[in-house]
Formats: C-alpha cells, structure tokens, sequence
C-alpha cells in the first residue's frame, strides 16, 4: 500500500490556478488535500484538521504566510507540523528571520520547483518520523 493514502495535506495558496493544480497533482498520489486561499482560513483549518503536512504561501490575504507559521509555531500540535513555503518572493530580511525562529522543513521559490518535484518533497518529509 502507497504511504500517501489517506495523508492530509493542507494547501494554502490564494493563486486559484497554483492551488488546483497542486491539489490535483497531489490528489493523484492519493493524498486528501484541504485547500484555503487566505491566510486566516489556512491556521483555522490547520488548528481544527491537524494535517501531516502544510504547503503555505507567504503572499496571501488576511494573513500572510510568515504570520500563519508564526502562530502554528505557538500551538502545541503546530509545534512541529512540517511546512513547506512556496513563494514568488525574493528573501528579505523579515523572511529570512520567520525562516530561522519558524523551522519550515522546506523553503521553495515557486518557479524553481515544479508541481512533481513538490510532491516528491512532500512524500519524502512524511516518509520521515515527526520530531
């Protein structure tokens, strides 16, 4: 039996045409995938789901990325969730600080990764016992 089945993966992604295309890719490879496109709905979602694994966008509504890791990193479940940052974004200071204090398992510029490659990140992350 494939590790996938069954795995819960949250996208938060506000990009509607990203956030399909991730969510069927994953699907694909039998994992339930839970979608939000703003950052409030994501950490509510996230707190009430508890999903193995969360894909975040740092530029998004409401709330953005780095704000949502910050307060999943608060909560005792959220401690240690894995999350993988996809983003457009160039590294600045404040990204490169929530990078440090946060602990995202990875951190992927959006054009240099393609869907395929995500999903490999993400079966290899869930493959790995949680801290």
């Amino acid at each position: 039996m494939e590790i996938t089945t069954n795995k819960k993966v949250l996208l938060i992604e506000d990009d509607l045409i990203l956030s399909e295309m991730y969510q069927s890719k994953l699907e694909k490879e039998g994992f339930a995938v839970t979608t939000a496109n703003d950052g409030e709905k994501g950490l509510t979602i996230a707190l009430q789901d508890h999903p193995e694994i969360i894909l975040l966008d740092i530029l998004m509504p409401k709330m953005d990325g780095m704000a949502l890791m910050k307060k999943l990193r608060e909560d005792a479940w959220g401690l240690n969730v894995p999350i993988i940052i996809l983003t457009n974004l160039n590294i600045n200071d404040k990204i490169n600080q929530g990078i440090r204090e946060d602990h995202p398992t990875y951190f992927f510029m959006k054009t240099e990764i393609t869907p395929s490659d995500v999903v490999d990140r993400v079966k290899e992350v869930l493959k790995k016992p949680l801290a």
